[in-house]
């Protein structure tokens, strides 16, 4: 799988795709890759190309060239099926997509053969609900963020962990990060750096207006519940994995906990 843009993401598809051919194993490809328009399916010898929704279900190593942003976008399509993932760098970070390109047929080779070990990310499930009603559901690799959108105001917002009160806020938002996501927006914000191993959520305040405020780290097995008061003066938003944004009203509430499935 790989996403568009840099000439680099094809030249390293077009590399992996010569190395599994010469070892005379099945290469399958996604429609969204196979249309790349820098990618030229005649310097590749033999592939099967599949909607991007069956990936997961037959293939037994899936393989994203791209940045870590790129994982992130696979996560979302895979992740049910705990197909093991592999990411090749050809962005700027590389957190999860630590094979570097000059030597990616030399990393497969090894994968392929059996040299490897396995890494378990878990993932983050949020619901914007009103009453018991769900109105809007997504889930993240990095993580999920409360945010006041385009105004200057900050947010008044009242957090409970597992139905305990935590905080009532001012603040331009909340970071709900995984362990994989310390590293990210997270990390920004001030927050710790986690061992991915860690099975834990870190809530990190976004310049709470506050001197007493600080990151807090629960248990992965929590439940946190965001309320907007009802003396707030702007539309706060949520967003998980930086996409599209939802307003949260403030009759609504925000659940963010582990999602049932894992990134392999």
């Amino acid at each position: 799988m790989g996403r568009a843009g840099k000439r680099s993401v094809t030249q390293s598809l077009v590399q992996i795709a010569q190395t599994i051919n010469e070892m005379k194993l099945t290469l399958i490809m996604d429609v969204q890759t196979a249309n790349l328009p820098t990618l030229d399916l005649t310097e590749i010898e033999s592939v099967k190309i599949v909607k991007r929704s069956l990936i997961g279900e037959i293939c037994d190593l899936v393989i994203v060239v791209g940045g870590d942003g790129s994982i992130l976008h696979a996560a979302e399509a895979l992740a049910r099926y705990r197909v093991p993932v592999l990411g090749v760098n050809r962005g700027r970070l590389g957190f999860l997509a630590d094979v570097k390109p000059d030597e990616a047929a030399f990393k497969l080779r090894q994968v392929l053969m059996g040299d490897y070990q396995l890494d378990h990310r878990f993932l983050l499930t949020m619901e914007i609900r009103e009453g018991r009603e769900i109105i809007h559901q997504d889930m993240a690799l990095n993580d999920v963020v409360l945010h006041a959108g385009k105004s200057v105001h900050m947010i008044d917002f009242q957090m409970k962990i597992d139905g305990q009160d935590v905080y009532r806020q001012h603040s331009d938002g909340l970071i709900a990060a995984t362990p994989t996501g310390s590293t990210a927006y997270a990390l920004s914000g001030g927050g710790p750096i986690i061992h991915p191993s860690m099975d834990a959520i870190c809530l990190v305040p976004m310049h709470p207006h506050t001197l007493s405020s600080r990151p807090i780290v629960v248990s992965g097995n929590s439940e946190v519940c965001i309320r907007i008061h009802e003396d707030n003066r702007t539309q706060p938003m949520v967003s998980a994995e930086g996409k599209a944004s939802m307003p949260l009203e403030q009759d609504q509430r925000l659940y963010i906990r582990k999602h049932p499935d894992k990134l392999t």
